[in-house]
């Protein structure tokens, strides 16, 4: 609970907060916006009965989001976990191998190696990206990794480490150029977590356009959204038909027969989330618009803060501030749950970041390296509301 002595910065932040969005409701950190085409799509879907994974949409959707981030093959699945692992099955990576992944990340980044029986490896986080830390990771690998038979393995394990998986924190991106090369000197296939990243660019292309394949979603609370649903990424046309393949259970195509070839999953997008996400990206261009005006008013009135500071997107890129974030001072950390006390009792919505993926009990026995940053950024930084409708 909050001492006296607290109050007076935090409450400095929370007026500041109060003056710069509604103050007559509840505000969540994040909530979807329908004003263009959605209920007419929608509709047809139910009209027409093509509300299943097969449908003009689903197809639709697949080459608008292609269009859009400058991929040459996108695969609409059934949520961004789902396109994780598939993703990884794409990239080779198989039962006992050792996946690099930011120790600070959403869950799903780490369970997806775990569903391909592979073994999550942490890597610390920077405080320019709030991402993978290229210079760290570099000076790691030289330390705990040799190279053998065209691969590279971890020296203590004695594990292929086959892939690194970068994920785009709030949609600010990682280094990638600097990640790619890592991959490249230790070869090691990379893979994108695109999760929170649509609408984002490093040095002017489109996250997703860097690794072998990469991954989104579509979640309700992301900038645009399909209900649930989520999106394989690749520039490789033989990699998308085959991730199309898998995400349909194998199947291979005959006007009758039931014949599948592989071994396949049920991760489809339905024809009715496809049509919502259409109407979405129609509007994304507004969308985006919205969420870095809302991002400036926040940059402007914690600019100088004494308290907080308001995270700004990375050098050479172009972020969609999916979600806001304020980092506390180190010498104001110890106050981070009391000032997520003082917001969500004043109907600002805002949490801490995900706890450290070393820290949740099935992954506590993982390699990992020294993840200080991630561990101060974990113990200072705090959510805040960054809806579309906010940035008007």
């Amino acid at each position: 609970m909050m001492n006296e002595n607290n109050k007076d910065p935090l409450k400095d932040v929370l007026c500041k907060l109060q003056q710069l969005l509604p103050t007559d409701r509840f505000l969540p950190l994040h909530e979807p916006l329908f004003a263009g085409n959605e209920n007419k799509y929608v509709r047809e879907c139910i009209d027409t009965g093509w509300v299943s994974s097969v449908g003009k949409f689903v197809d639709r959707f697949e080459r608008n989001l292609a269009d859009f981030t400058g991929t040459r093959r996108t695969v609409a699945v059934a949520n961004g976990t789902s396109a994780l692992h598939i993703c990884l099955i794409l990239a080779g990576v198989k039962p006992g191998d050792e996946v690099l992944v930011p120790a600070l990340t959403f869950v799903a980044t780490a369970n997806s190696v775990k569903y391909c029986q592979a073994i999550p490896h942490f890597v610390d986080s920077c405080y320019e990206t709030l991402g993978m830390d290229p210079e760290k990771l570099d000076i790691y690998l030289s330390k705990i990794s040799t190279y053998r038979d065209g691969h590279c393995y971890n020296k203590k394990t004695d594990r292929r480490i086959s892939a690194v998986v970068p994920m785009h924190t709030f949609g600010h991106p990682v280094d990638m150029e600097a990640i790619c090369a890592i991959a490249k000197k230790y070869h090691i296939v990379v893979i994108e977590d695109c999760a929170e990243s649509i609408g984002s660019y490093y040095k002017n292309r489109h996250t997703g356009n860097f690794g072998l394949v990469s991954a989104m979603s579509f979640n309700g609370n992301k900038t645009i959204t399909t209900g649930g649903g989520g999106a394989i990424l690749t520039n490789d046309e033989k990699l998308g038909a085959l991730a199309k393949h898998l995400t349909t259970q194998a199947k291979v195509p005959h006007r009758w027969e039931f014949r599948h070839d592989m071994i396949g999953y049920n991760y489809r997008m339905p024809n009715l989330n496809a049509a919502l996400g259409c109407a979405q990206l129609e509007e994304i261009g507004d969308f985006l618009i919205r969420k870095r005006h809302l991002a400036k008013k926040y940059e402007d009135a914690f600019e100088n803060d004494d308290v907080v500071d308001f995270f700004k997107e990375p050098e050479h890129s172009r972020s969609n501030y999916w979600f806001n974030a304020l980092l506390l001072k180190p010498e104001y950390a110890s106050l981070r749950d009391d000032l997520l006390e003082i917001l969500n009792n004043n109907n600002i919505m805002s949490r801490p970041i995900w706890n450290l993926m070393y820290t949740l009990p099935m992954y506590e026995d993982c390699p990992r390296m020294d993840c200080r940053t991630a561990e101060d950024i974990g113990n200072r930084l705090v959510n805040i509301p960054s809806s579309v409708i906010l940035g008007e």
